[in-house]
């Protein structure tokens, strides 16, 4: 069995055993309810399912399953804001950058695929607004859309890039979506149960209240640590190297977190869809990894390749 393999074996394991241990909590407390977590894990096993067999297809059809990601995402945040009636064939122009933009992956055109959306299409997508004529909320709809490309296909679709960033192979490249993923979650996990068990100070009380100095320290402590443990076998990463890919990881997880935290404040919702039972929207799932691939991606870049 190959290293991939293995490593999916043991997330499968794990998930196993906290759905064991979820039925023993139904069966030994029934008073309570326990329908959040069972929903949770539920969906834990559809996602992380779709997720493998992804990572064990070939390269493109790894590509397509992230591009459908992306157009969900996309679809699901373009619901949460106000549009005007002038903006349909810009937004339209939205979801055509998503095929485009996953090509460039596919051909490994790096030097193309940092300046298409960042520079080519949102300096297109004012310029085809202004056709329309309407100028009432030009600023405000140019920003959301704008932000909505950023985070749901550009800066996540540095986790597909990761794929075909190693010259040696599918195995390689799947290995490093597996250590950004994996960890992006864990350091989620980490930071909420760390600020449940120790956390006091408040670091953002207005954004996120369960946010707490405690959770983030040791949410990232520990990802570093676990970092420094994998990196060497899934990465070319040396110890201590991982151990500050960890680091980058957890901060920047943080931060994905609280940012669309936000933006759903502003919004006025408490969670961005219902696409995932007991998680929310797909946003609501990926957050934390919209902030934690462009900066791992060109961390692992400039150093391993």
């Amino acid at each position: 069995m190959m290293l991939l393999e293995k490593s999916l074996a043991v997330i499968f394991a794990l998930l196993l055993v906290a759905s064991v241990v979820n039925g023993l909590l139904v069966w030994l407390r029934p008073a309570k309810d326990w329908r959040e977590l069972t929903l949770r894990i539920r969906t834990w096993w559809v996602i992380i399912v779709l997720f493998s067999l992804a990572m064990l297809s070939p390269n493109w059809l790894a590509l397509t399953f992230f591009a459908l990601v992306s157009f969900m995402a996309l679809k699901e945040f373009l619901t949460l804001v106000p549009s005007r009636h002038s903006d349909r064939m810009p937004l339209l122009w939205l979801f055509i950058a998503i095929p485009l933009n996953y090509w460039l992956i596919g051909i490994g055109w790096y030097g193309m695929f940092v300046v298409f959306i960042p520079v080519y299409v949102f300096l297109f997508l004012p310029a085809r607004m202004v056709i329309a004529g309407d100028t009432q909320g030009f600023l405000r709809t140019a920003s959301q859309l704008h932000w909505s490309l950023m985070t749901t296909v550009f800066a996540f679709s540095h986790v597909a890039f990761l794929l075909v960033l190693p010259a040696d192979g599918q195995q390689t490249g799947a290995l490093l979506v597996l250590f950004l993923v994996g960890l992006t979650e864990f350091n989620d996990i980490a930071q909420y149960l760390w600020g449940k068990s120790l956390g006091r100070i408040k670091v953002t009380p207005k954004v996120s209240p369960n946010k707490t100095l405690a959770g983030l320290v040791g949410g990232v402590a520990t990802t570093a640590l676990l970092a420094m443990l994998l990196g060497p076998l899934l990465t070319p990463l040396s110890w201590p190297m991982a151990l500050l890919a960890g680091v980058i990881i957890g901060v920047t997880g943080f931060c994905g977190d609280v940012v669309m935290s936000a933006i759903k404040r502003d919004i006025g919702v408490k969670d961005s869809g219902t696409l995932l039972p007991g998680h929310g929207g797909i946003l609501d799932r990926l957050d934390s990894l919209i902030f934690t691939a462009p900066v791992f991606f060109h961390f692992i870049r400039y150093f391993c390749y």
